[in-house]
């Protein structure tokens, strides 16, 4: 058996997405690309400790959590990463600098550095490929256009530079979204929210909200929650509870509804 399919046949290989609600006609579709800090065994943690993949350079913190929470009360299909985006980075294009990345805030990931081509091939056929399939299957069979919402969380302090935002919206050229969202968050006391922080979408860097967003024709948004604030049951029942009924009516206004015969 070769290298490749050893590893394919390990059962600490699971399937690489996880989706929740199939068969919904909702128009929203949430997409938790970086919801999981799992790492095949034979990779060894990629060179680094156990600390580290608890870090947010593993994984989005609080993100799953967010999404399983929002798809549950929303009736919403989701599509979740079951990878950290350390072995393979699903929201950057495929081949790209921080695809499968060296160095990760400060961090050096030993485990990527100088990776064979059989092994670029294995992670994109095993994990990068079916994930993104999944989700463009799925938006192949609906009708009408489908509202995308990307969740996602990020640090409060960035190589050491503070970051002052509660949330973030981000979009590619879709300011009257970004508004939407933000409007009704900016009525709340204490709230620092913010558009196209603490990030910007770029076709390099970026791949869910220009592929399956964009160029599809969908409109779509990518969220960022500070992840110190859903790092808790609380904090994500808190922020399920003020970003669902916003999600909901943007989805509704506008994405039509599915009809099926």
């Amino acid at each position: 058996m070769s290298t490749a399919a050893s590893r394919a046949a390990l059962p600490d290989w699971p399937e690489p997405v996880e989706i929740l609600n199939p068969a919904s006609t909702s128009p929203l579709v949430l997409i938790c690309d970086h919801a999981s800090n799992h790492l095949p065994a034979s990779y060894r943690g990629l060179g680094l400790d156990a600390a580290d993949l608890k870090r947010h350079i593993a994984y989005d913190i609080g993100a799953a959590e967010v999404t399983c929470a929002l798809a549950a009360q929303l009736g919403a299909p989701a599509f979740l990463g079951t990878y950290s985006r350390l072995l393979v980075d699903l929201n950057r294009p495929f081949g790209s600098a921080t695809s499968m990345p060296v160095l990760s805030e400060a961090t050096r990931i030993p485990g990527n550095e100088a990776p064979s081509e059989a092994e670029k091939s294995l992670r994109r056929s095993r994990v990068f490929d079916p994930f993104h399939a999944a989700i463009a299957d799925f938006l192949d069979r609906r009708r009408t256009p489908s509202f995308i919402v990307a969740i996602h969380s990020f640090t409060p302090v960035f190589l050491g530079v503070e970051r002052p935002w509660h949330v973030g919206v981000l979009h590619e050229n879709r300011p009257d979204l970004a508004e939407a969202f933000l409007a009704p968050l900016r009525t709340e006391p204490g709230l620092t929210v913010g558009e196209n922080v603490p990030y910007v979408i770029e076709r390099d860097s970026d791949y869910a909200i220009p592929i399956h967003g964009t160029d599809r024709g969908n409109p779509a948004l990518l969220i960022e929650i500070r992840n110190d604030l859903i790092a808790t049951p609380r904090g994500v029942a808190e922020w399920t509870g003020r970003v669902a009924p916003i999600l909901d009516h943007l989805a509704t206004t506008y994405a039509a509804p599915i009809e099926r015969n």
